[in-house]
């Protein structure tokens, strides 16, 4: 029979809902039965893209033997981190500070008052590479739990009461400076592999914030070194195996399983990564008018839009990493690599080997059982550029056909936020309005079905309903963020007026005494710790998004408690921004927005009018950091920049101003552009 998690709404709670496991969701009841039954409770946190997490789930929670004993002794807990990371936040810093290290499935044993006392991620069914097996772990802590429990309540205490004091202030640290910034870029030159153009080091995940912090030095600050490196990284990633290079779209990460051997990727596809590095590809085209570039932004767009937009308008959540080889067995990478053999029955044999050796694919394999995957060797030299949109277009067509990988279809709104971004400004500087279109409809399935009256937003949804886990910081960051984006992009002022309503929410709900901030509200479910983390992850942290939309809506609205608010919580990019700045990049690109201003644009005129769309575009493609735009009619409504704009002899007029000074006005796109560094 399923458990309780058939009622549940994430994927990943009901790909558990038949487990022999008598799963509880995150709520009050579970632990009131953990201590109606004086006994500890199981926390399994993962997420349904997760490979390790199917592996765990068939081997240990799918098994009976192993069910009947967690039944007996446990409360068992199922969490999908993307629906609580503040639940995942928390704990995931108990298990790296007691282990050293993190990642998913994360397993942790805890009191009936959720204080943890024993951590761990994968544990196989059979002890084996040191680790101990499930099955041993589970009558260990059974054991502690009934024999030592003045030990256990010892150790609960004190990991919890280390993590209760770990609040961290910006201090007076101050805003970041030119050295700052300097600094900072100085130690990622010391990080980057020049022979390859990636950071050093055999697991390599998409740095995706370092990079927008690295094209906005660029642009501020001319730095030739910073544009280099943002290049070499984005040709790396573009050329290897993280880049799907039939289908486009990247991967979570790639590694390096033996040394001089080629990068595999893990094969899951998650929406906030293709959202960052589609933004990140559309700004280095921007910077350089690169092919590479623009090909790549242009192809991650179309993967979302393709294989990751809903029927309501909104962008799921991830593609599983596994999917069946058509033999029935599910296995890792099996819908995106390729054989020879296969690569003939699809092209013939011309067309094959020609595709081999462009993409890499051998007779031995690059990956397991004889497959191969996809990517570019840095010898390919010239190709024939018609002979490989031929041979990609003919690919994908055949892919098509296998069986596809799961897709998860919950709506996240902090990673939907990174994809209104994204698609608006791509759509604009590229010329492709309907990605435009759909960053708006995914915005207004947003305001529809995540925001409530009070202007408090829902973390999840799945089709067209909302769920029940409030907003963390992340969210309401990311989605005005895109919302902030788009008003510049659209000339719409409602979805500035939105991003007004979040923002406001951040100052009230989220700001603690000294401009640090929490990513859960103050009136949100307690926890043994409060989260709060500045530092970058997969994503950029909930504190240094807030502050670049707060510092943007500042720039639209005059607000200065928004700035004030914004410059508050940079204080951390001055302290942390020299010593890890591979770990706080959005936080420095925020501080390049701040360094240069940000410049506030008003272009005023008919919008049919040629010249208003010559100095909106113009205005669009400046390179400037954290440029807002307002265009519009003169004295529009739309925009608190566009009043007092009159036009100049009649004709489009564009205003630039930083810093409260004014540049003259000009109705000349090509002033313009140098106006704003072009």
């Amino acid at each position: 029979m399923p458990n309780r998690l058939a009622q549940a709404t994430s994927p990943y709670l009901l790909q558990h809902a038949d487990n022999p496991v008598d799963w509880w969701p995150w709520e009050g009841s579970a632990f009131e039965e953990a201590r109606r039954r004086d006994v500890p409770v199981f926390l399994s946190v993962g997420y349904s893209a997760c490979h390790w997490c199917h592996v765990m789930a068939h081997e240990s929670f799918e098994d009976d033997d192993t069910a009947v004993y967690m039944n007996e002794h446990f409360v068992s807990v199922k969490v999908d981190r993307e629906e609580r990371p503040d639940v995942d936040a928390v704990y995931m810093e108990a298990v790296q500070a007691a282990t050293g290290q993190g990642g998913w499935p994360m397993s942790v044993f805890m009191t009936p008052d959720g204080e943890p006392f024993y951590f761990g991620t994968y544990f196989p069914p059979e002890a084996r590479h040191g680790m101990p097996s499930f099955r041993q772990v589970l009558e260990g802590v059974h054991n502690a739990w009934t024999s030592r429990r003045d030990e256990v309540g010892e150790v609960a205490g004190k990991i919890t009461r280390d993590l209760a004091t770990r609040e961290l202030s910006t201090g007076d640290a101050g805003t970041p400076t030119e050295e700052t910034q300097a600094s900072a870029l100085l130690q990622l030159t010391r990080d980057i592999d020049p022979a390859s153009g990636w950071f050093k080091g055999d697991t390599k995940f998409p740095p995706s914030m370092v990079i927008e912090f690295l094209l906005r030095h660029h642009a501020r600050a001319g730095s030739v070194a910073a544009l280099e490196m943002a290049e070499g990284l984005c040709g790396a990633m573009a050329r290897s195996s993280l880049y799907d290079q039939v289908g486009g779209g990247f991967h979570r990460y790639v590694l390096t399983p033996r040394p001089g051997g080629p990068l595999v990727p893990h094969f899951e596809k998650m929406l906030y990564d293709n959202a960052l590095l589609c933004r990140v590809y559309a700004h280095l085209w921007r910077a350089t008018g690169s092919d590479l570039a623009r090909r790549v932004a242009l192809e991650t767009a179309d993967f979302m839009v393709r294989e990751l937009r809903t029927p309501e308008g909104g962008f799921a959540s991830a593609l599983d990493a596994d999917s069946d080889d058509g033999s029935g067995r599910h296995v890792e990478g099996a819908y995106y690599v390729w054989t020879p053999g296969q690569l003939a029955a699809v092209l013939g044999e011309d067309d094959a080997r020609y595709a081999a050796r462009y993409f890499g694919v051998t007779e031995e394999g690059t990956f397991e059982e004889g497959s191969s995957v996809l990517q570019l060797p840095q010898d390919a030299g010239v190709a024939d550029a018609e002979r490989i949109v031929s041979i990609r277009r003919r690919l994908l067509a055949a892919r098509e056909e296998r069986p596809r990988p799961g897709r998860d279809d919950k709506i996240v709104a902090a990673w939907n936020g990174l994809a209104i971004a994204a698609l608006a400004e791509t759509g604009a500087l590229l010329d492709r309005p309907d990605l435009v279109d759909r960053a708006t409809e995914a915005a207004d399935l947003l305001v529809r079905i995540h925001l409530d009256d009070s202007a408090r937003l829902t973390r999840t949804s799945k089709d067209g309903h909302a769920g029940t886990n409030a907003g963390v910081l992340e969210d309401y960051a990311d989605v005005a963020e895109g919302l902030l984006a788009l008003a510049s992009v659209t000339g719409e002022g409602v979805w500035l007026e939105f991003a007004g309503f979040l923002l406001d929410i951040v100052l009230d709900q989220f700001t603690a005494e000294g401009g640090a901030l929490y990513d859960t509200a103050h009136d949100a479910e307690p926890l043994i710790r409060r989260p709060q983390d500045p530092t970058d992850n997969a994503t950029p942290s909930g504190w240094t998004a807030a502050a670049g939309a707060l510092l943007s809506y500042a720039a639209h609205t005059g607000s200065e408690a928004h700035r004030n608010a914004a410059e508050a919580a940079l204080g951390v990019v001055k302290a942390l921004g020299p010593r890890a700045p591979r770990f706080i990049g959005w936080g420095l690109a925020v501080a390049e927005a701040l360094l240069d201003g940000p410049r506030e644009i008003a272009v005023v005129g008919a919008p049919d009018d040629e010249g208003f769309r010559s100095l909106r575009r113009t205005a669009l493609r400046a390179g400037s950091p954290g440029a807002v735009l307002a265009a519009g009619l003169p004295d529009g409504e739309e925009f608190p920049l566009l009043r007092d704009r009159p036009l100049v002899d009649g004709m489009a007029t564009a205003y630039v101003c930083r810093h409260f000074v004014c540049d003259a006005p000009t109705t000349d796109p090509e002033l313009l552009a140098r106006k704003l560094g072009r």
